[in-house]
């Protein structure tokens, strides 16, 4: 199940060189999770006011391979990778028309209040196979 995401290049997105700054990029593929578990009818406020439990990520395994300038017209992909218990990772890629300028994959977790890690539920283990 790939979730596809359309951004817009910014003037305030990118650097003095006038390409997409690099933390930029990981902003991007946030919103696009974001979207992506919204689309899927996970509500996160609902998850964390009535359960106490978010998403955090874990770790961002990135490839940044060809440039993004102001004005281009991205899309960021999403595909779930694999998903366990307690976390699921993700493949996260940006291009534009059909050249890959990003690469990611990113792991979340779910964790409680604390802070501590916790089981997904299990609604949201199957949303995710």
């Amino acid at each position: 199940m790939q979730h596809n995401f359309p951004i817009r290049v910014y003037y305030e997105d990118t650097d003095m060189g006038g390409i997409v700054f690099y933390a930029n990029y990981l902003k991007y593929i946030e919103r696009a999770r974001s979207d992506w578990v919204r689309e899927m009818g996970i509500n996160q406020r609902d998850l964390k006011d009535k359960e106490g439990l978010v998403f955090a990520v874990r770790r961002v395994e990135a490839d940044y391979l060809s440039p993004a300038h102001f004005d281009d017209e991205l899309i960021v992909e999403t595909r779930p990778v694999s998903v366990s218990g307690a976390r699921f990772v993700l493949e996260q890629i940006v291009k534009r028309d059909s050249v890959l300028l990003f690469q990611s994959i990113v792991t979340l977790v779910c964790i409680n209040e604390a802070g501590q890690p916790v089981r997904l539920p299990a609604d949201i283990r199957l949303m995710l196979h």
